[in-house]
């Protein structure tokens, strides 16, 4: 529901700040006054096209803000496709500048016109002069009559479902025939290449994990090579080429025990040379160089390298090359079986085309039937309208099958005997075509559908009985909906949840329009002044009690 419209610098309004309520809000003024500004400025915020014209003169830069209280499941989509942050409410934004420069902010985050025209559309409908309202776009028109079906017949939502999972099921045999059908016409130059493939990878039979811990094993021998050298250098100045160093230190104290001193001076180096002699033969036994096989070594480079090689073959992970073999033996197997894999896929597609053109038929019969009632309602409502004349059509047409079953529809209408039927986008828009789309909307009206709906032109040529049906149609259809009208109708005025008056002040060479809500003693004169003109008469005050429903 849009809460509220905030408009700076728009034409004629300077500053406006609107809050609208549920139900039907109703807009009147004299001619003039700047009643269609309000649906630019609407417009402007959803996303349409930008006009610097609409800035107010003397200005640099005008700006719109609507707010809305909540999101509906598709809007949601629009937003998290482009990452914007939302909790319930929406406030789209635009700003225009006189060098022709638009932006737009949806909740406080810049983002192109386009989507901003796309959330707008989501969430508002208008009806008048600028003709974006959904209805009028074909493509809705299954939609809109599927939703209908559904409120008129228990059966339809059941075989709806059925036949989009049929629809699933057929396409799924369709891919998979058509994957098969290419693999075969491959079969012969392919089969070779996968066969060899097939026979290397098993051979090799690589294993999730393996490269990982092959090049674990490979670094740990490979340092331990390293140690194993170092150690060796060790060993070999121990050793001194096979004279070991503690046998030296022992030589040494032999020949100085030559001395026959008494005492010898030098017992005491003599006994540390034999200590230094003793550490130095235990250090030499703990010293252990690392054997490490080289031929293990190169055996698990081997390996290593060769599971490597054939990820880099298969452009793949090498955790991924057991995935990669099973997909090509599967792909090999169609080939060697093509014959029974061709007819066991034909033979699933033959059923699942069976049930789906049986599902297809049901629901499409089913749209005929409740397209029948649809006509009927809508030709009672038309009278009422002033478009006795007009005549309403359902047109089904078979189309290729898709997610929806086999139908093409299309809402027509004519609007003079003897014209033929035409899309809805053809016919004359105005007046007449809002207060058909209105009787399409009441008929249509689905409790769970909430958007706001701007009716403008709705009472142009109209009076007395017509307007009164035509209020009451807004009534009806402002239960569920939040809508917005803009009326010259006494009639359609006293409907209103909310009245807001719509006023042209003129000061010096300055010019401005103001909207005030309105109620009680002021909303009683407004509607007088509607149905007498400017002199509010006893009697017209007298009609607009009576016509007063809120």
């Amino acid at each position: 529901m849009l809460t509220s419209l905030y408009i700076s610098n728009i034409v004629l309004i300077e500053k406006l700040n609107l809050e609208f309520g549920d139900g039907l809000n109703i807009m009147t003024g004299e001619t003039g006054a700047g009643k269609s500004i309000l649906l630019d400025a609407l417009s402007l915020a959803l996303g349409a096209r930008s006009d610097i014209g609409l800035i107010r003169a003397g200005c640099d830069n005008a700006s719109v803000t609507a707010e809305f209280d909540s999101v509906n499941d598709k809007v949601k989509e629009v937003l998290n496709e482009n990452g914007i942050d939302y909790d319930d409410g929406l406030i789209l934004r635009r700003t225009l500048s006189l060098d022709g420069k638009s932006r737009a902010w949806i909740n406080d985050t810049p983002v192109s016109v386009k989507i901003l025209k796309q959330i707008g559309d989501e969430i508002v409908e208008i009806h008048g002069q600028f003709d974006n309202h959904s209805l009028l776009d074909p493509s809705t028109h299954l939609t809109s009559l599927d939703e209908y079906a559904k409120l008129q017949d228990n059966k339809f939502t059941n075989i709806l479902s059925d036949t989009q999972k049929a629809y699933k099921n057929l396409a799924s045999a369709q891919k998979q025939l058509k994957q098969l059908t290419e693999i075969l016409e491959k079969s012969e130059t392919e089969r070779d290449f996968l066969e060899h493939n097939v026979t290397e990878l098993r051979n090799l039979n690589p294993q999730i994990g393996e490269e990982e811990e092959l090049a674990t094993v490979r670094a740990k021998m490979m340092d331990a090579e390293k140690s194993s050298g170092i150690l060796n250098d060790a060993l070999d100045i121990l050793k001194n080429n096979g004279n070991s160093l503690d046998e030296q230190i022992c030589s040494v104290a032999h020949i100085l025990e030559r001395i026959k001193t008494d005492p010898n001076p030098y017992s005491e180096t003599i006994d540390k040379l034999y200590d230094v002699a003793s550490t130095v033969a235990e250090i030499s036994e703990q010293i252990h160089p690392e054997n490490t096989n080289v031929e293990d070594i190169d055996s698990v480079e081997e390996r290593l390298f060769a599971i490597r090689a054939a990820a880099r073959k298969h452009r793949c992970a090498a955790d991924d090359l057991p995935k990669k073999l099973a997909e090509m033996e599967k792909q090999l197997n169609a080939i060697d079986n093509s014959d029974a894999e061709l007819k066991k896929c034909k033979t699933a597609l033959s059923q699942y085309s069976a049930v789906f053109n049986k599902c297809a038929k049901e629901l499409s019969d089913l749209r005929k039937n409740v397209a029948i009632n649809l006509r009927k309602q809508i030709l009672t409502e038309l009278p009422d309208l002033k478009l006795g004349s007009a005549d309403f059509n359902v047109d089904i047409k078979t189309t290729v099958p898709n997610i929806n079953g086999i139908d093409d529809i299309t809402f027509m209408i004519k609007t003079n005997p003897g014209t033929p039927f035409a899309p809805l986008n053809k016919i004359a828009s105005g007046g007449e075509l809002s207060r058909f789309m209105l009787a399409l909307r009441v008929v249509l009206n689905n409790p769970t559908n909430k958007k706001t709906i701007v009716f403008d032109e709705l009472d142009t040529g109209i009076s007395g009985a017509t307007a009164a049906a035509v209020g009451e149609r807004l009534n009806k259809l402002a239960k569920n909906e939040q809508l917005l009208v803009i009326t010259h109708s006494a009639q359609v005025a006293g409907f209103a949840d909310k009245h807001f008056k719509i006023s042209k002040h003129s000061e010096q060479n300055t010019t401005t329009t103001s909207v005030n809500e309105i109620t009680g003693e002021e909303r009683l004169n407004e509607i007088a002044r509607i149905i007498s003109g400017a002199e509010i008469t006893p009697e017209s005050l007298a009609s607009a009690k009576n016509l007063i429903k809120h």
